[in-house]
């Protein structure tokens, strides 16, 4: 039997005459149809380095010129541990396990002097990223969560074209923790929810975790999308498939993967 609940109505003298009933399972119900409606996608969250382009070992090679420079040989297995932790924990971090000191802000200036060298002319998309940004930009407000230099992610897209396809940028600088942590898809998914066509003022729910796709290419990255509450799709341009095996889609390469397919996924996750 449904729970009613008896709520009096107000005249327009202010009393409160007559007695209304209201089914409250009805409008549980009615609340439900409208999660369900909203459950499809909505906004579609990149990381860069190893889904847009290649880029670690540009910056590897920026990194070892600033060690070079100041005496200490490096190598790029040196800073591997600290990929995807933000600057000052990819320098620092590589310079606390060498014992080196450093002056972090004014070396990570120099940094970005030297990678701005080094990227010039090297910094490419992978194939079919254009592409696929473009088509996906033409139906779903975008972002990228990166752990990433922001000149580096400002560098590329302007490179390819495609800076003005993404509205949100959130670099390792705009989070306290990297990956696994779900910190950048959450500041992502914040700044989403600023946008005209996703707010209230559009006459829509809330954005929410559930109506966003990330699309990364490691597992750090899988689990940071799904500890955010999002689904993933990973790509296995740096790692083998069977490492990205717990994403919720898991392909090759941009040619392999069906847009369609994943968007009826989400509407019947809401059925």
């Amino acid at each position: 039997m449904h729970n009613i609940a008896i709520f009096p109505s107000v005249s327009d003298s202010g009393r409160a005459d007559d007695v209304h009933l209201v089914d409250e399972h009805a409008v549980q119900v009615e609340h439900d149809r409208l999660r369900v409606k909203d459950a499809h996608l909505r906004g579609v969250i990149f990381d860069l380095d190893g889904v847009l382009a290649i880029s670690e070992p540009l910056l590897a090679e920026a990194a070892i010129a600033l060690f070079a420079e100041k005496g200490h040989p490096m190598t790029a297995d040196d800073f591997k541990p600290f990929i995807g932790m933000g600057e000052d924990r990819y320098l620092g971090g590589a310079a606390e396990h060498r014992g080196i000191e450093l002056d972090l802000e004014r070396d990570k200036a120099r940094l970005y002097e030297i990678y701005e060298e080094v990227i010039r002319g090297r910094l490419k998309p992978l194939p079919g990223a254009v592409e696929f940004v473009g088509k996906l930009a033409a139906q779903y407000p975008l972002a990228i969560a990166s752990g990433s230099f922001r000149v580096e992610i400002e560098h590329l897209l302007g490179k390819i074209g495609l800076r003005e396809a993404f509205q949100v940028l959130v670099t390792a600088d705009d989070v306290e923790h990297s990956k696994p942590e779900p910190d950048a898809f959450l500041k992502a998914l914040n700044r989403l929810r600023q946008l005209p066509e996703l707010g209230a003022d559009a006459g829509q729910a809330a954005l929410d975790p559930a109506n966003c796709l990330v699309i990364e290419d490691a597992p750090a990255g899988v689990r940071a999308a799904h500890a955010a509450g999002m689904k993933c799709l990973a790509l296995a341009h740096t790692r083998p498939l069977v490492e990205l095996r717990h994403a919720d889609w898991a392909r090759r390469d941009f040619g392999e993967v069906d847009l369609e397919e994943i968007a009826r996924a989400f509407q019947n996750s809401g059925e």
